[in-house]
């Protein structure tokens, strides 16, 4: 790898995508489906990849062909895929989308016997990388298993709280035996971070609270102060309500959605991420990062691929000058 520092490293699920190109029908009925890149760390890459940030993503594959087209669309959307790795005997994941608009987008995850991505082991990382970088992402899901589990709290542990160091706390139920069993681990997690971002299901699983006021608060006081806990900031996704983001030092931003004609809504987190990071790395005040980070989001859930889809700073000043996340094509006067 490239010795100057990252801009942001992701870490965590990678796999393929395939979204059906009829709307309103389940799986059974559906004829035609479109690939995509997919895993939320991979899809954060991209989205700050398109706003200009240098990323690299920490995952690992099947040794087969859908893993080589992973690594091949990465490099197209210019992520550093030198950290994403082979792993013999485990199949690339593939997941299924069914499209019920505005807001319905069951997933079928085929994961077995063991999702490679899950295969990252604590040895195999590259601290110093992982320390330098600016921005270090990890997710819930990277803590759903070991050896992957073990090598997420190595990551943040080597941070030793370095800003920005983010959880985002990506609950995917079919990955855990029950919530229960989860909340240790997201307790032991943020203990490292210092930023948190899940919606009101995350946070009531990592909190016991699903009022996104009192989970941002219970985020942010979950750990005494002496236990070595360093969250500064809880950012809680509200979907239709907008989101809310909580500062340690006080700062709040309550920023509603931006309207949109939604086709897909499984890419807007993923979009919201990427422009969360642009934003904290370009020192914007909370509201404005916020606000540009719901936009992004808005701007994705009204297309269908989550990668291909993620916009660039142009695309995201029109929808705030528009008002809409539903962009026309440049040129149109509408």
């Amino acid at each position: 790898m490239e010795s100057e520092p990252y801009e942001l490293i992701t870490m965590g699920r990678l796999g393929v995508d395939l979204y059906p190109l009829q709307s309103g029908v389940g799986l059974d009925r559906v004829e035609t489906f479109r690939r995509f890149l997919g895993g939320s760390p991979a899809n954060v890459a991209v989205a700050a990849a398109r706003l200009g940030r240098r990323t690299a993503l920490v995952s690992r594959t099947g040794a087969d062909a859908f893993g080589r087209y992973l690594r091949r669309e990465l490099k197209e959307y210019a992520v550093d895929a030198g950290w994403v790795t082979e792993v013999p005997g485990r199949p690339t994941p593939v997941t299924f989308c069914a499209l019920f608009p505005p807001d319905d987008f069951p997933l079928t995850f085929y994961r077995l016997p063991k999702a490679p991505d899950l295969e990252i082991h604590p040895h195999e990382l590259d601290l110093d990388a992982l320390r330098a970088a600016r921005v270090l992402w990890v997710t819930g899901t990277g803590l759903s298993e070991e050896p992957s589990r073990a090598a997420t709290l190595t990551a943040l542990r080597a941070r030793a709280g370095r800003a920005h160091t983010v959880l985002d706390l990506d609950w995917r139920p079919a990955f855990w035996p029950d919530p229960a069993t989860a909340r240790p681990h997201y307790t032991e997690a943020l203990r490292h971070a210092t930023v948190a971002v899940g919606n009101a299901e995350e946070c009531e699983v990592a909190t016991g609270e699903r009022d996104p006021e009192a989970a941002a608060r219970a985020l942010l006081g979950l750990l005494a102060p002496g236990d070595g806990a360093d969250l500064r900031l809880a950012v809680v996704k509200r979907g239709p309500e907008g989101v809310l983001a909580l500062a340690a030092d006080g700062r709040r931003a309550a920023v509603p959605p931006l309207p949109v004609e939604v086709v897909n809504g499984l890419g807007a987190g993923d979009a919201f991420g990427g422009a969360l990071v642009h934003g904290l790395l370009a020192g914007l005040p909370l509201e404005e990062a916020v606000r540009r980070a719901g936009a992004a989001g808005s701007i994705v859930a009204g297309r269908l691929g989550c990668a291909p889809a993620m916009p660039d700073a142009a695309e995201i000043d029109r929808a705030l000058a528009a008002g809409s996340g539903t962009l026309p094509p440049e040129g149109d006067p509408r």
